[in-house]
């Protein structure tokens, strides 16, 4: 099956080389603690282009972390994870020989709010010596590449997005209740539609989608079991190794991204800032 590249554009400003013909690039010549307005739609239209960026050297204090990520868009504080006291737009990622964490499955973030994030800036201050690289899967092309008759099973469906399997195991009753108020279930477009290029994407994650709207968990089982494995094929994705200093900036409208846990007990430590999105459509 052959897929067709993004063909390279020029910049004025910086250097953008594709990482993988169908997602990812890496950008050069650019200091990120040095922005203008002409910087900033030259790395817009390449983030449009190529859903993932990433930057090698950008040794960003906390507050040119955030200041970056405010150029591209309003910050947002997650509602469950850790974060700097004195900046908590930042969410602190971290995994130490006691106490080992990573997203090792594939998904999108922070589905379960009624306005999922538009992306995310993740900058890595302690990355191991070998291990604990990250890919990005492009969910326009894992959408486009379904078969026609799965195409028209979801096609105009939506599914139920909730915090309770990601976020949930680890509260009391009492906890998880008064989350459920605050951020309630969600009914969101198996296939969105971006609201910037146009383009589909499969819309649907593994952590955060409990069913089909309409169909119970048991009845929605093998095709969402089916449209998760999307995003696993290699043709759609790239893969990112960290050095320190190095940042990757994803659409999380049309991505799924996924943390790979080979690093065993090595210290790990990433931080990130994450954009608003709008309501999916």
């Amino acid at each position: 099956m052959r897929i067709d590249a993004v063909t390279p554009k020029h910049y004025d400003r910086i250097r953008v080389e594709p990482v993988t013909g169908t997602i990812g690039a890496e950008v050069s010549g650019v200091d990120l603690r040095e922005l203008d307005d002409e910087l900033i739609r030259e790395l817009q239209d390449a983030w449009m282009d190529h859903k993932a960026l990433f930057f090698r050297d950008q040794n960003l204090t906390h507050a040119q972390h955030v200041a970056y990520g405010r150029a591209l868009g309003e910050l947002e504080i997650h509602p469950f994870t850790r974060n700097i006291a004195e900046h908590p737009e930042i969410i602190v990622l971290e995994s130490t020989p006691e106490s080992f964490e990573a997203a090792e499955t594939w998904h999108t973030d922070v589905t379960f709010r009624e306005c999922p994030p538009l992306g995310s800036v993740l900058l890595g201050r302690i990355v191991p010596a070998y291990g604990g690289d990250t890919c990005w899967a492009n969910m326009e092309l894992a959408y486009e590449r379904l078969p026609d008759d799965i195409k028209e099973q979801i096609d105009g469906r939506y599914a139920i997005h909730s915090f309770v399997k990601a976020f949930g195991r680890n509260m009391s009753e009492a906890e998880r209740e008064q989350a459920r108020h605050d951020y309630p279930d969600q009914k969101h477009p198996i296939v969105r539609t971006h609201p910037v290029t146009g383009r589909k994407s499969l819309y649907v994650n593994r952590p955060f989608t409990l069913t089909i709207d309409g169909m119970t968990p048991e009845e929605s089982r093998p095709l969402r079991r089916r449209l998760y494995e999307q995003a696993s094929e290699p043709e759609f994705q790239c893969r990112f190794r960290w050095r320190p200093g190095s940042i990757a900036q994803w659409d999380n409208r049309c991505t799924q991204h996924y943390a790979v846990p080979d690093h065993g007990g090595l210290h790990r430590r990433m931080e990130r800032v994450t954009l608003l999105g709008d309501r999916p459509v």
